[in-house]
């Protein structure tokens, strides 16, 4: 997964400080979202993993809040629907582990999943929530679960 998010995130200018991309999680994806109240998945064709996303308890933020986190699809597999089924897994998810709300942060030019949370219910915000240190995000979404 780690790859997948090195090769998209520069396709929209997501490379320098205040990006998920520079997370430490990044490489230990695996490691960190057995913890509690955590949950990753991961789309696998051919073998290889070409997409994923997951959530975890918002950092620094309301315990009744998750943060949807490092959603990512390359190229090839966008445009096919799997970006919404693997949202609506998480957001499922999320109200197994008892989230009342899911917060997610993104950019301005990924219009695309913008347009993705909106039509799953998700309502835009005027600022962050929580201590991510995604400051260089400049859209908020949050959906009550």
């Amino acid at each position: 997964m780690a790859q997948v998010i090195r090769t998209v995130m520069p396709e929209y200018g997501a490379t320098g400080p205040g990006f998920a991309i520079n997370d430490p999680e990044v490489d230990h994806l695996s490691v960190d979202y057995p913890a509690p109240r955590a949950a990753f998945f991961v789309l696998v064709r051919d073998g290889s993993v070409v997409g994923g996303g997951g959530i975890a308890p918002l950092a620094g933020g309301d315990p009744a809040v998750c943060e949807l986190r490092k959603m990512y699809f390359l190229g090839e597999v966008r445009g096919h629907g799997q970006g919404r089924r693997l949202l609506q897994h998480c957001i499922d998810a999320a109200r197994r582990l008892g989230y009342r709300r899911c917060y997610l942060e993104t950019l301005t030019g990924m219009d695309a999943a913008q347009h993705l949370y909106v039509d799953a219910g998700f309502k835009a915000l005027c600022g962050p929530l929580g201590a991510t240190g995604h400051f260089a995000c400049d859209r908020y979404f949050v959906l009550d679960l």
